[in-house]
């Protein structure tokens, strides 16, 4: 494992980053739209090498003492999918599931990929080149991240059909494939070193689909991401908002050589490659989630409401979508699927289920947040306010009472505003959510995954005292996922395009 002193000298490599209304950045690890995510990232290696961590993050000691970090580890059991369950539950609260990208999600891009060549077998040279580079991931700490490949909307509107795809081989090599176009949002790609440029790409090799993992500096590589998520320029203000943005962008290629042994053939689908992507989606999720109840409690507490039986009601509500959650996490890590080669994925049905609740869940979650404090959230004073001589003494007159300072109390109220009424919060609610379908694509993987349809209806009909007729519900799990949305080109502009 890397430090964060080396991760953020990696990322002093040349790289072509281009922010919306910040322009070109030279240097991510210093420019104020960029630093303070590379200095979170940075602690998210440094806290394997503190002892206090030491337990959650790393596997126990092996023959010869060394002990390795779960965020890297190749599931095999039911234990180590718990074990690794609980570093992602542990890491991602510290930004209430505003990170949702962190190094160990390399890993899983990386997994998927090789369980997903191992199942198509295209060649054994394939399987190699994913098994070293998932080895790469784990014995350096490179940071892979992930896209599923899409295009651009105004490719999309392309009159030529076959001109629509996200990328095009420009010419074949014998080093590689050159490629050029233009890949949809993904996340955190002014921060990694790798993308992972998945089946959506629509570039096609014989009877498969190309992927593709590209470093972020390759010449011909432009990062374009999203403008800044607006927030204030005082942390106190802005606690989360100044510490966790992502910057989800899209990436351009112009002529970039990838060589053979970073060329991966999939299945048309990325859900093929990506069901322990999903699993650390739903403890992103998770961690929102919980923040959400920690701070509701906090904030009964501050505002008085703790033996408020309305308020305790509203808790209730918050604890039983968190333990829901939670325990379709549980479930999954506790009931896996295991592949032909021996790799366990958490239970993909439980997942599906999780989803669906958080997803239902999580706007009554923040509204609950909302009402909590009352007005104290929208006038809450910063520090500055709180020392000012024309209202200092005004506001601690205001703010402060029942074991808490003016201070303390606005503290806390700012945390909850930013959680749940910032531009942080609004883009993980206009991102996250549809990256993969929201809940009409849950409940197609749900309806995929679950496998006791027959089992169970057969089982009432027996106990009928009757001879019935052996019932069949497999036409209910063969249905294609639910397509993403399609873009219809304007009158005389070819055939219709999709997203």
């Amino acid at each position: 494992m890397r430090t964060g002193a080396e991760y953020r000298e990696a990322l002093r490599d040349g790289r072509r980053v281009y922010v919306m209304g910040e322009g070109l950045i030279e240097d991510v690890t210093v420019h104020p739209a960029t630093r303070a995510m590379v200095d979170e990232l940075a602690g998210w290696y440094d806290r394997h090498f503190d002892p206090e961590w030491r337990d959650i993050l790393l596997a126990p000691p092996d023959a010869e003492g060394n002990r390795a970090p779960w965020a890297y580890a190749l599931p095999k059991t039911s234990a180590d999918l718990r074990a690794m369950g609980r570093c992602f539950s542990a890491t991602t609260f510290l930004s209430a599931g505003n990170i949702t990208h962190t190094p160990a999600y390399g890993n899983l891009i990386a997994l998927g990929i090789l369980d997903a060549i191992q199942q198509r077998y295209v060649s054994s040279e394939q399987i190699a080149h994913i098994a070293a580079y998932r080895e790469l991931i784990g014995r350096t700490g490179r940071f892979l991240t992930f896209s599923a490949g899409a295009a651009t909307i105004g490719f999309r509107f392309r009159e030529d059909p076959l001109e629509r795809a996200a990328v095009r081989v420009v010419r074949e090599t014998d080093a590689g494939l050159v490629l050029s176009g233009k890949v949809g949002m993904h996340t955190s790609p002014a921060y990694a070193e790798d993308v992972y440029v998945g089946a959506h790409c629509a570039v096609d090799r014989g009877p498969h689909r190309a992927s593709f993992i590209v470093p972020v500096n390759a010449p011909g590589v432009t990062i374009l991401c999203r403008k800044i998520s607006a927030r204030h320029p005082n942390p106190f203000i802005a606690p989360l908002s100044s510490r966790y943005d992502e910057l989800d962008g899209q990436m351009w290629l112009e002529n970039v050589l990838v060589p053979w042994e970073r060329i991966f053939l999939m299945d048309p689908s990325p859900d093929v490659m990506a069901s322990w992507l999903f699993w650390h989606q739903l403890y992103c999720w998770l961690s929102k989630a919980e923040f959400t109840l920690g701070l509701a409690l906090a904030c009964a507490d501050a505002m008085g409401l703790k033996e408020h039986e309305p308020t305790i009601e509203y808790l209730v509500d918050l604890i039983v979508d968190v333990q829901t959650v939670r325990t379709c996490q549980t479930a999954a890590e506790l009931d896996p699927e295991v592949t032909a080669e021996g790799y366990c994925i958490p239970g993909r049905g439980h997942i599906a289920a999780g989803s669906i609740a958080m997803q239902k869940a999580r706007q009554r979650m923040a509204e609950i947040l909302r009402i909590l404090p009352g007005s104290s959230l929208v006038v809450a004073p910063s520090d500055k306010d709180l020392t000012a001589p024309e209202v200092g003494a005004g506001l601690e007159e205001s703010f402060s009472g029942g074991g808490y300072t003016a201070l303390q109390r606005s503290a806390l109220l700012q945390m909850a505003s930013d959680h749940i009424a910032s531009a942080l919060d609004g883009r993980e609610s206009a991102f996250e959510l549809h990256a993969n379908g929201g809940i009409p694509a849950w409940r197609g993987r749900l309806r995929r995954y679950f496998s006791r349809y027959n089992d169970l209806a057969n089982a009432v009909l027996r106990s009928l005292s009757l001879d019935m007729p052996e019932v069949n519900f497999d036409s209910i799990r063969a249905i294609p996922l639910t397509p993403r949305r399609p873009v219809t080109p304007p009158p005389g502009a070819g055939d219709r395009g999709s997203s």
